[in-house]
């Protein structure tokens, strides 16, 4: 989300839901000239190569390279994909052995809202491996639209929801979505920053200039989780974030317990940038 990244890690279980966030993280290092780690974590030995997403296929579809290009016409971009596989049991474990080893500056991953079948997603390992890792995740949960398109690569992005407490400052996701919009290169559209409390207790955020966007502020009274949700939904949120008080924080002292339960219900995707991280 800003020109300091220099990798971008996507765990990838080859479902539905896992080549929409594949096409974020793409995006994303496209954007920021991140190299890009694609990690599969196979127990059954039925997995083959051909299996990952094709990030050539992927770029010729989406017009940034021409058809049949060469492996060089990806680094002529200024990315680098890595693909790896492992054998293991334990998706969890195996991606924080991999990070450890291969640090990422972002974390972009699907998440299973519902009860099913997907493999990594219905075990629920996306956010165990987020907050274990600390670093800022972007999660795309099954069944929302996202703002990357697969096709295409184009981006709708147009309603960003920021929500705000006085602790952690709120400035990190707000600068954060400013480099976002900038990177993207999306000249309009609206941040809205939601002060879920008293109106006396919000905190100063400093505006970022020149971004073309429309920047908002109101606030609300009422159980956080159940008010960002209705917030996110009246404004047809494209994207949530929010800086986080460490790998597990959330607005303060709520800790991971409502941020969790927000993912879950949340119609678009969700940012969490902890305090501390290359994005946060």
């Amino acid at each position: 989300m800003n020109k300091q990244l220099g990798s971008i890690f996507h765990p990838s279980d080859f479902s539905e839901a896992s080549e929409l966030a594949f096409a974020h993280a793409l995006k994303m290092a496209l954007v920021t000239g991140s190299e890009l780690n694609v990690l599969h974590v196979a127990d059954d030995g039925n997995t083959s190569w051909s299996d990952f997403p094709g990030v050539r296929e992927t770029l010729e579809r989406w017009r940034l390279i021409p058809r049949d290009s060469p492996k060089s016409a990806v680094a002529e971009l200024g990315i680098a994909v890595r693909k790896v596989m492992v054998a293991d049991s334990n998706p969890v474990q195996a991606s924080l052995r991999f990070l450890k080893k291969h640090p990422a500056d972002l974390i972009v991953l699907a998440v299973h809202q519902y009860e099913g079948r997907m493999r990594w997603t219905a075990d629920r390992v996306g956010q165990p491996i987020a907050r274990s890792a600390g670093e800022g995740s972007l999660f795309i949960p099954h069944g929302v639209r996202g703002f990357v398109s697969p096709a295409d690569g184009s981006v709708s992005l147009r309603n960003i929801l920021i929500p705000i407490t006085a602790k952690p400052s709120p400035q990190p996701a707000v600068d954060a979505a400013a480099r976002l919009v900038a990177g993207l290169q999306l000249a309009s559209g609206t941040v809205t920053l939601l002060h879920v409390g008293k109106a006396e207790e919000a905190p100063g955020v400093e505006i970022p200039v020149g971004t073309g966007w429309e920047w908002k502020r109101i606030t609300r009274e009422g159980d956080p989780e159940t008010v960002i949700l209705e917030v996110a939904g009246s404004l047809g949120a494209d994207l949530i974030m929010m800086t986080t008080d460490g790998p597990d924080g959330f607005l303060d002292g709520l800790r991971g317990t409502t941020s969790e339960r927000v993912l879950r219900k949340s119609p678009c995707p969700v940012a969490n940038l902890p305090v501390g991280s290359a994005l946060g």
